[in-house]
């Protein structure tokens, strides 16, 4: 039986587990925690909720010592204050037998104020990127003794823009420390944050908790290019009894508001989209207008649908195959929920085949495929991505002159001029000497003198 007990903490955060109530650990605590109590690099990609913040919180108390240093020794970096204070509550409550000083600081709030309690000292800072930059610029704050480095929703915190100051804290942290790095979804940016940064880390993957496969009827469909896909979204989503309320995931934010244009004519009046590049209150009533049923498809990138609970959803249609497979896992989590029947499709290109190969690979499961319809019509029109890249081809700058043997024509009149210098190296030459306010006054120095 999976228990606490294995896992090898203290006397004190076992007493406060139990005033917790909790029985056994979540796998990513599980798995996490022993490569953490190593000392390696660590990248876990596991969901919201799945137990991670006590995951990296555990092993980073279980040996802590007392100290009365003031700079932290532990960092924390999320992307919210809800988080940040969310991340203290639990560190707090595992902490209720430890003497341990915990503080969070983000923006939107008094930064004199957050100074002030920043001077009083601190073990383990929870922060968002910006404040904790802001506090580390005004002197206040010294990053120095920090021994672990944890950052939490890393995919959220670099599609909201914060990759500046994380490149820019990075610069301050001492190179010998501990990397931990936590988030739901694998991205590009994420990948090259972790190369950047990470020395060789240990990788810890945990499928989507509760992803109930078998209440979930996949199909997949083969498809040319961006084009005919939309023609073959368009076709389905035609059926609005059988699509009632159906979620459209795409890559990027371009490729959603590309799809979201290329359909508007069709379903305007009953679509919407978020991202990250929308609005506030745009993404918000996007988001109640679809769960209140108002809009019966919405469009969204892997991030922004992360932290949406909605329910009773009819279809989850992946529009581009993504690049990681936990990310598959985690879209079609979002369908079949409470024991209800889920549908999810699949379109793919031909590059595309790769990755949709590697999500198979990860569910030991055969995704069924489906003939294209006759009805569909195949798209020749190609996004920017999607075009052949031409060879270079060299111009001739002018192209009257015939090729061949114009490297040995007369020189024009004008290039046979030689270089005699701007006008001020002539009038050097001239009066021997320059002519500049700093020598006349130098010369007037000299004969006062």
């Amino acid at each position: 039986m999976n228990t606490f007990e294995n896992l090898n903490l203290s006397k004190q955060l076992y007493n406060a587990i139990d005033d917790l109530g909790f029985d056994s650990p979540t796998p990513i605590q599980t798995a996490v925690l022993p490569v953490i109590l190593s000392g390696r690099d660590v990248v876990g990609i596991a969901q919201t909720g799945t137990g991670k913040t006590f995951a990296y919180v555990l092993p980073l108390l279980k040996d802590f010592k007392f100290s009365k240093q003031i700079n932290p020794r532990v960092l924390i970096l999320v992307p919210t204050r809800e988080l940040v204070l969310q991340v203290v509550e639990q560190i707090e409550s595992l902490a209720t037998y430890i003497n341990i000083r915990v503080l969070g600081v983000y923006g939107g709030t008094n930064i004199n104020t957050q100074k002030q309690a920043v001077a009083q000292g601190s073990d383990i800072l929870v922060a968002t990127p910006g404040r904790l930059y802001d506090l580390a610029m005004t002197g206040v704050l010294q990053l120095k003794a920090v021994k672990k480095l944890v950052i939490d929703e890393v995919d959220v915190m670099l599609d909201l823009g914060f990759r500046h100051q994380l490149t820019s804290i990075f610069e301050l942290l001492p190179e010998r420390r501990q990397n931990m790095m936590f988030s739901a979804t694998m991205t590009e940016e994420v990948d090259a944050l972790i190369d950047d940064y990470f020395r060789a880390p240990a990788k810890v993957s945990i499928a989507v908790s509760g992803t109930p496969l078998d209440n979930i009827a996949q199909q997949c469909y083969p498809a040319p290019n961006f084009y005919t896909k939309a023609n073959l979204l368009s076709h389905l989503l035609s059926d609005k009894e059988l699509f009632s309320k159906t979620l459209v995931f795409v890559s990027s934010k371009k490729n959603a508001d590309r799809l979201f244009e290329a359909l508007e004519t069709d379903f305007g009046d009953e679509s919407c989209i978020i991202h990250s590049n929308k609005s506030q209150n745009y993404r918000l009533r996007s988001i109640r207008e679809f769960d209140e049923g108002k809009n019966r498809i919405l469009f969204t990138t892997d991030v922004m649908a992360r932290g949406l609970d909605l329910d009773k959803i009819s279809h989850v249609i992946n529009f581009d195959t993504p690049n990681y497979p936990e990310n598959y896992m985690h879209r079609i989590g979002r369908t079949g929920r409470a024991e209800q029947q889920g549908k999810s499709i699949l379109f793919y290109t031909e590059k595309e085949e790769e990755a949709k190969d590697a999500i198979e690979a990860l569910m030991d499961y055969k995704i069924p495929q489906i003939d294209f319809p006759d009805e569909v019509e195949i798209s020749e029109q190609l996004i920017p991505e999607e075009r052949p890249k031409e060879a270079g081809v060299k111009y001739l700058r002018n192209p009257d002159i015939e090729t061949g043997g114009g490297a040995f024509h007369e020189k024009k009149e004008k290039n046979l001029k030689t270089n005699q210098g701007g006008s001020y190296l002539r009038k050097a030459k001239k009066h021997k000497r320059p002519k500049t306010r700093g020598d006349k006054n130098f010369g007037k120095r000299g004969r006062k003198r």
